[in-house]
């Protein structure tokens, strides 16, 4: 039953392991959300550490709102802006602002409004937005772009493009429609990037931005991007796709820089905290008073975006930061420079999916072949090493491998099959306590529930010690009874003897009339088990004792019993059908030991033991009673008479009485009767000393001699 028991939970376990392999590879949204979470867990822990690279953020923050007042700024204090991060030698000036309608404080604009204005002066008046326009065609800028599905415009492609092997068209987000700049703005830049981080992205925390929009025939790149190719005087972009695969990206080369990219083209986010040297306010630059400003700026790749709260540009990072969005895109850059990529490659998901299925097996076999706790400890470690294998990759190569489904497939495969091997067990063992719990003392119970397979329909042959009990003269008594005094006299007289059986870690096999059967060494090992037979002998033939002196079954008779011990092989296991049956031993053994208590009368002594089990009994206080025929067997069985416990056989009157017994019993036969008369004599003489109802065996035989 034990191993039915574990073959079960295997199955069940395999099977919980198998619907776990397939919910991973189906990558339902939660799992992803799952995933996302470690990963971001794991920058917490240990977040990019900030490099000096030539990247700097122009921050239109409080201060400068304060300083130059509300925002939008009009046009002419854009371009001075633009015109003053030239002077102090931008590599390149990216806007993460959209510039997408026409500036309303233009003198132009704000005099288009009035009834009646001369079309010659009006036509005549300056115009913000192209002051602008000629001055980012004067230098390197990139304007932003914002992805949208209200427009069916795109933006104008700056770049070239170039790939090999199969179309990644298909890879990169999808790029529907976008609100541009204006077009007089959008001609003069040098570059036109996307400025919406990752519009397809479900979750409001940015871990990739997208290097590329498509909409399946062209490339838009980013802002990123489009930064980094500008500010190095590139012309085109190399796109790595994967081999054979189409409609996906593996890198992306601007110039001197190769970008490792998700399938999609997209550039995992390796953030790192936010840092005030990053940003120089946009009111130092206009008003020119820093005189750092210069070493702040020459060379590095700007980046004109706003930290003010009310323009809305706050987003989520990894790190649990609200940052601005163009501090993002900073990041991306700084990355790039410092080549500190995050990459989770193609066979991480195969992996994954591998080790769901290698550590929920293993776990499965742990959990239903060993014990529980070393179950739940190499559980544990398995799941840590599920998760230092992650960490390691991460910290050591940059790598993004998930450990929360290995992880949790572990635990709740262990938990799953300890739960079923828990309902099985306690079934089990509830099936055995209703069987055994009237039979066996409760520490034999602990043990047998520890053993189902004791319990299957059947049996096996194992040596047990066999001990029947009967009442001597019952006829006579059940005669004089009524049948309720008679069921009285029963139970107080075989409830007060069976006690001892399971006292003595045996098994109560059944009440027969007024006989009790009973045996040791089943359903589980005991150790000695035909001392302990010997010993709830002892202690029947006492209480029974202690019942007749107190008259306890009000007969004015003392009671009588006969008891047979034997120890041999016998059939022991549940007889009987599936739906009704009884925990019993049969055999040859058996049948032995109920004629041994048969004998016991003719022998005219309560306890008789076989040979076998008086080779156990070496230090109890035991006579040789001699060979009797038992009925049924060809050959005469040697039996021995019980006295008493190794306390008894230490003492002088019963090493005395054994001599005189050994005597009488080598005299007989064949010495004269007046000899045997004297050697009866001291025999009875030294039992009365020890035990003076040895006299009435004594008696029976002379006369059989």
């Amino acid at each position: 039953m034990r191993l039915r028991s574990a073959l079960m939970a295997i199955l069940f376990g395999m099977t919980f392991v198998a619907l776990l392999t397939a919910l991973r590879w189906a990558d339902f949204a939660v799992f992803r959300t799952a995933r996302d979470f470690a990963f971001d867990q794991s920058q917490r822990l240990a977040p990019r550490t900030y490099e000096p690279v030539p990247v700097r953020i122009i921050d239109i923050d409080e201060r400068s709102l304060r300083d130059q007042g509300q925002w939008p700024w009009p046009r002419t204090l854009v371009a001075k802006l633009a015109s003053r991060l030239n002077e102090l030698g931008a590599a390149v000036v990216a806007f993460d602002v959209l510039f997408a309608e026409p500036d309303r404080l233009s003198p132009k604009n704000v005099m288009a409004q009035q009834e009646g204005f001369d079309p010659d002066i009006l036509a005549k008046l300056p115009d913000n937005d192209a002051a602008f326009a000629a001055q980012i065609a004067l230098q390197p800028v990139v304007l932003g772009f914002a992805a949208t599905r209200d427009s069916q415009a795109m933006p104008k492609v700056k770049a070239g493009f170039a790939f090999t092997g199969e179309s990644p068209f298909l890879a990169p987000p999808r790029l529907t429609g976008a609100t541009l700049p204006l077009p007089a703005l959008e001609e003069a830049a040098a570059g036109i990037g996307d400025i919406s981080m990752n519009p397809a992205a479900d979750s409001t925390v940015v871990r990739t931005i997208p290097l590329f929009l498509s909409d399946g025939k062209q490339f838009y790149p980013s802002l990123t991007m489009e930064a980094l190719r500008v500010a190095q005087g590139a012309s085109t972009y190399i796109i790595a796709n994967a081999p054979e695969r189409e409609g996906s990206i593996s890198a992306v080369r601007v110039g001197d820089f190769e970008v490792p990219t998700t399938a999609a083209g997209e550039l995992q986010i390796y953030t790192s905290p936010e840092r005030s040297d990053r940003y120089v306010s946009a009111s130092d630059v206009l008003s020119g008073q820093d005189a750092d400003l210069r070493s702040l700026i020459e060379g590095h790749i700007v980046l004109v975006g706003t930290s003010a709260a009310g323009l809305l540009d706050i987003r989520a990072t990894t790190l649990g930061q609200n940052v601005p969005g163009v501090s993002l895109h900073a990041q991306a850059i700084e990355q790039i420079l410092t080549k500190r990529f995050l990459n989770r490659p193609d066979w991480a998901d195969g992996l994954e999916i591998i080790s769901v299925a290698m550590l929920g097996i293993v776990v499965v076999l742990l959990t239903a072949l060993v014990s529980p706790w070393v179950a739940v400890t190499t559980g544990t470690a398995v799941s840590f090493a599920a998760l230092l294998a992650s960490w390691n990759a991460f910290r050591g190569h940059g790598l993004l491998l998930d450990p929360t489904f290995p992880v949790a497939t572990a635990l709740l495969t262990q938990f799953a099959v300890m739960g079923f091997r828990f309902l099985t067990t306690d079934q089990e063992r509830r099936h055995i306590r209703k069987a055994f719990s009237q039979h066996v003392s409760p520490a034999v119970l602990a043990r047998a529930e520890n053993q189902p397979e004791a319990m299957l329909l059947g049996g096996v042959d194992r040596e047990i010690t066999m001990l029947f009990m009967d009442v001597r003269d019952f006829t006579t008594i059940s005669e004089g009874l009524s049948p309720t005094a008679l069921v009285s006299f029963l139970n107080k007289l075989l409830g007060g003897l069976s006690r001892h059986v399971m006292a003595t870690e045996g098994t109560l096999d059944k009440f027969i009339g007024d006989s009790i059967m009973a045996f040791w060494n089943a359903p589980v090992d005991v150790a000695g088990h035909p001392a302990k037979a010997a010993h709830c002998a002892l202690a029947m033939r006492a209480t029974l004792r202690e019942l007749n002196d107190q008259d306890a079954f009000g007969l004015g008779r003392p009671i009588s019993i006969g008891i047979g011990i034997n120890t041999g092989i016998a059939c022991v296991g549940n007889m009987g059908a599936e739906s009704r049956f009884n925990y019993s031993a049969v055999g040859d053994a058996v049948n032995t030991a109920a004629r041994i208590e048969s004998t016991s009368k003719e022998a005219a002594f309560d306890i008789l033991v076989s040979a076998s089990v008086a080779e156990e009994l070496q230090d109890f206080a035991l006579l040789d009673a001699g060979s009797y025929a038992l009925k049924g067997k060809s050959e005469q069985a040697r039996l021995f008479l019980l006295l008493g416990d190794g306390k008894l056989a230490q003492t002088p009157e019963f090493q005395y009485l054994r001599e005189a017994h050994a005597k009488y019993l080598a005299a007989l036969p064949g010495v004269p009767d007046g000899q045997a008369k004297i050697l009866r004599a001291e025999a009875i003489k030294a039992a009365n000393a020890v035990m003076p109802e040895l006299e009435r065996f004594y008696t029976r035989l002379g006369k059989g001699s």
